[in-house]
């Protein structure tokens, strides 16, 4: 591959859309060829997943059947659109990854994870990140940007607390066991404070890549 794809997580309200779309305008300045996708969604059949995913009415969605249809919307965002930018040389900037299905599925509903990595191998055809970005909050700091936010609130975002305190947990796990490709930011200050982080982190990341 020819191209990066540099991948952000975190849990809900961790400013991680806000950081992704700086990036974007970032290395555009810089010349890159840029493209900003989301996850689930970023392509039209996965759109139409992701509307299923996180529509307030079902909220019966069985865990597992929760993660096949990640599993559905990633395989074809990453065949439609992720591999061809990247043979076609441009940065990828995904908010959310096959990382979450991790930590929200395995850490978070308690889906066996083992089984859930083997799925993400497949859906992504075997290739990882370049560069994730993890920008983390303690659960006080979530609690109080989901008070403060006023947005209709989608299937997942009404989780109870405990259930976003197993999704962090298992964030800084799987950081843990891939300090090379991590990155993990923390998110609690302001956006320009947590940016000038990222900003940093990246530079660093680009100018390791082109030595």
């Amino acid at each position: 591959m020819k191209g990066i794809l540099i991948t952000f997580e975190g849990i809900d309200y961790s400013g991680k859309t806000t950081q992704a779309k700086k990036l974007k305008s970032y290395l555009r300045r810089k010349g890159h060829k840029v493209i900003l996708l989301r996850e689930p969604g970023g392509e039209k059949v996965s759109e139409s997943i992701r509307k299923i995913l996180l529509s307030s009415k079902n909220t019966g969605m069985n865990p597992l059947s929760e993660l096949l249809l990640y599993m559905a919307s990633r395989a074809q965002l990453v065949s439609k659109i992720i591999l061809p930018a990247l043979k076609q040389g441009k940065v990828v900037i995904c908010d959310r990854f096959y990382d979450s299905s991790l930590a929200y599925q395995g850490y978070g509903r308690g889906i066996d994870k083992k089984m859930i990595e083997s799925l993400n191998r497949v859906s992504v055809s075997r290739f990882k990140p370049d560069l994730t970005i993890l920008i983390d909050i303690p659960i006080q700091v979530f609690t109080k940007r989901m008070r403060l936010n006023d947005k209709k609130k989608d299937r997942i975002e009404k989780e109870k607390i405990d259930f976003y305190k197993k999704v962090r947990e298992g964030y800084l796990k799987i950081a843990q066991k891939e300090k090379k490709r991590f990155r993990v930011i923390e998110g609690s200050g302001e956006i320009g404070e947590v940016w000038d982080k990222i900003k940093k982190a990246v530079d660093y990341f680009l100018r390791e890549k082109t030595i």
